[in-house]
């Protein structure tokens, strides 16, 4: 049976292009029901029920698994079946009609503008500053994510245009804009990455090898640099989240920001509005007469 399980991976890898992070999750996921599978002396993946998947849930939910963890369980089991079922590899799919654990909505943590001004209003001196202050200035102008950010090529990036084009999940491109002030600190970059770069190496970011940079290395140099700046831990997902509720704030129009982040379905984005609604109701709360009793 692990010859379906491969087969399941190859298809989301190659046909539906999922990123090598989430072929990960979804091994590990499928790995312990093969071990629950094995356990309970299964011969085929038509042989189990709901009640054997109820069964399976539950031992998971016992061992202390968080409703998040348990609800993206019960999602790979349910792309499994779905797959075994449109490849004629089972006649039932006894993951229907079962219902993941109710998670509590987890709201993006976003920077308010000053606090983002304080990040980035410093003067680079050092080959590292430069490059810092241009990753730092990128993603929170553009809205990358941290992945996209490490796989950025020169070739990529139009400074003339004001454009980076960007492969996002799915392999997906799209082209987003740069800001002025990112324009700049990428111009003061470029003007120091050659000092350390190695022959032929096509990334924007670069370590002190001369080589492409590391999600690990961002994540660091945001670390770093919040610190440094008298700020609580700042991480790549944080500007990421700033751009989109400051150009929602703005704005308002939600299609925009959906494209803006690469997001494939609007209901993805629209968690950015209820992100925006908790800063409306502190305005409501600070400035209505009515909103606070004597």
């Amino acid at each position: 049976m692990n010859n379906e399980i491969g087969l399941f991976l190859d298809y989301l890898g190659n046909v539906r292009n999922y990123s090598e992070h989430t072929l990960k999750n979804y091994s590990a996921d499928l790995k312990k029901f093969e071990i629950f599978r094995s356990q309970k002396g299964f011969k085929s993946w038509s042989d189990l029920t709901q009640h054997d998947v109820r069964d399976f849930i539950s031992g998971i939910r016992r061992n202390g698994t968080s409703p998040r963890s348990l609800a993206r369980l019960l999602s790979s089991l349910r792309s499994f079946y779905k797959f075994l079922n449109n490849e004629s590899l089972v006649l039932n799919n006894p993951t229907s009609g079962i219902n993941a654990p109710k998670l509590n909505s987890l709201l993006p943590k976003a920077m308010d503008a000053d606090m983002v001004n304080r990040l980035l209003d410093f003067q680079p001196t050092t080959w590292g500053d430069f490059r810092d202050k241009a990753i730092a200035e990128l993603l929170y102008s553009s809205g990358l994510r941290l992945s996209e950010l490490c796989q950025l090529n020169t070739s990529d990036i139009s400074l003339e245009s004001r454009i980076c084009r960007v492969l996002g999940k799915g392999k997906k491109e799209r082209e987003v804009p740069i800001g002025s002030l990112a324009i700049k600190a990428l111009q003061a970059w470029y003007n120091h990455r050659e000092l350390k770069l190695v022959k032929n190496e096509r990334a924007v970011f670069i370590n002190k090898n001369g080589k492409r940079i590391s999600s690990r290395s961002v994540q660091n140099i945001l670390k770093k640099m919040s610190m440094k700046m008298g700020l609580p831990f700042v991480n790549p997902h944080m500007l990421r989240h700033s751009f989109a509720s400051h150009i929602l704030e703005s704005s308002g129009d939600l299609r925009a920001v959906q494209e803006l982040l690469g997001h494939a379905n609007l209901s993805t984005t629209q968690i950015y509005t209820k992100l925006d609604f908790q800063h409306l109701a502190k305005v409501y709360d600070k400035s209505h007469p009515h909103a606070k009793g004597k």
